[in-house]
């Protein structure tokens, strides 16, 4: 476990908790029966990181090790950044900022996901064999959409965790995957210690703080995505204890 706390807006559906098992069970399964698992598997996503200390993406706010319950931090005003990050056993991918020629935050279409899949992603994997690697992404509508999966489907034949994917992704389930359950909270802890004034210094803190994250914990980062898998089989399902709603 890692002391970063995940604020969701919306609780868990009743079907959510089937679907979430299914899930964790197949992850037992695979580890059990791949050599090294967790050495194959990629787990992504994207978050805002907001000049005035807000983190977040639809429907859940990341917080660091502050403890939400008692700080209540008010955005000042909307400038961010969108980055992209995947994590690995051995390194974090990107980061890659969704932005347009200037520097300013762009919104995640479908068309823009496939760029950076194309562009960034598969040939960042290109020298691990993607016929190895276990893709996994949320199911945010960029990443769902038709012309989306056709290229992931492509790029990571019969291993791609997702939903519409060879392994389903289960819905509202920030616990189970690492950028959510440790590199957001990681990098927010981090990222606005020396209060950056502008989006190129948060940018360039954000870049800095991934290139110190040593093998040694995103090994232990990947194992712990086992290692949650079987606690949330453990619960019946139910979201682990990092997880806390808005009140």
């Amino acid at each position: 476990m890692f002391p970063y706390k995940t604020q969701m807006t919306h609780q868990l559906l009743p079907a959510d908790h089937r679907a979430r098992l299914d899930y964790c069970q197949r992850v037992i399964n695979l580890n059990l029966e791949e050599d090294d698992f967790p050495s194959k598997l990629v787990m992504s996503d994207e978050a805002h990181f907001h000049l005035s200390g807000h983190v977040n993406k639809q429907n859940t706010r990341f917080w660091g090790t502050d403890n939400p319950r008692i700080i209540q931090e008010t955005p000042l005003h909307p400038l961010k950044v969108t980055v992209w990050c995947g994590i690995c056993v051995d390194r974090v991918i990107g980061p890659y900022f969704f932005e347009d020629a200037g520097g300013n935050a762009i919104t995640v279409t479908g068309e823009r996901y496939r760029t950076m899949l194309r562009e960034f992603l598969i040939p960042s994997l290109d020298e691990l064999g993607l016929e190895h690697i276990w893709f996994q992404q949320d199911g945010a509508t960029a990443h769902t959409a038709r012309d989306t999966m056709d290229l992931v489907r492509d790029a990571f034949p019969s291993r791609v965790i997702s939903r519409f994917g060879d392994l389903p992704w289960p819905a509202r389930s920030p616990d189970l995957t690492s950028p959510d359950f440790f590199l957001w909270g990681f990098l927010k802890s981090r990222v606005y210690v020396n209060k950056p004034q502008t989006l190129a210094a948060l940018k360039e803190n954000i870049r800095q703080e991934i290139t110190n994250i040593s093998q040694e914990v995103l090994r232990q980062v990947m194992q712990n995505v086992i290692n949650r898998a079987q606690m949330c089989i453990n619960s019946g399902g139910h979201h682990l204890k990092d997880i806390i709603f808005k009140s």
